[in-house]
């Protein structure tokens, strides 16, 4: 794909009022390269709605990264295929995650016996009473992920959480569910 700057628009021009603070800046940048953006994005994931999530992230976190943008090192197109890259293995990862805690809940489920409506009723009881006494944000976390299947992106910014952050609460909440889960069912035995 072959990037057409405008006539007088020089990208060491744009990385500089992009860096100062410019919105004219990133949306001529957002204009000259969301193409490309986009493209890579949807040939590595395959998927259109995940191929326009990256685009949109990526422009984001050129904004807020904009500081660490250094023309004399590489383009901006380069500095963004960069971005993008590192944008679609975050989803990947998130991906490969979710699928994992789906196939660990699945085996989990599989190896106990069916339950009754009574005993499944007192399970979801149990479910929603220890997100309720996990405490918010793990447990607006967890709601988010599972019961909102939205990636780690979306609820770190929704929430105004670092991504890191998410991600711990992710991981801390399921191993205290299944904690919590196991002793009861031992207990009811």
């Amino acid at each position: 794909m072959h990037v057409h700057d405008e006539p007088g628009v020089d990208s060491g021009e744009l990385a500089t009022a992009l860096a100062a603070g410019s919105t004219d800046a990133l949306e001529e940048i957002y204009r000259q390269w969301s193409g490309l953006v986009h493209t890579i994005a949807l040939r590595s994931l395959g998927d259109p709605a995940d191929a326009e999530d990256v685009t949109q992230q990526v422009f984001v976190s050129a904004w807020n990264g904009r500081h660490s943008f250094r023309p004399d090192q590489g383009s901006i197109q380069a500095w963004l295929v960069g971005i993008t890259r590192h944008r679609v293995a975050d989803l990947r990862t998130q991906r490969y995650r979710n699928h994992r805690n789906v196939q660990a809940v699945a085996l989990e489920s599989a190896a106990t016996p069916p339950v009754t409506d009574d005993t499944e009723w007192a399970q979801r009881l149990l479910l929603v009473h220890e997100l309720e006494r996990m405490g918010d944000p793990r447990a607006a976390v967890i709601r988010m992920a599972f019961l909102e299947d939205r990636s780690h992106d979306d609820i770190a910014d929704t929430l105004g959480l670092p991504l890191g952050t998410v991600k711990s609460h992710v991981r801390r909440g399921l191993l205290q569910l299944r904690e919590r889960l196991q002793e009861v069912n031992r207990v009811s035995s």
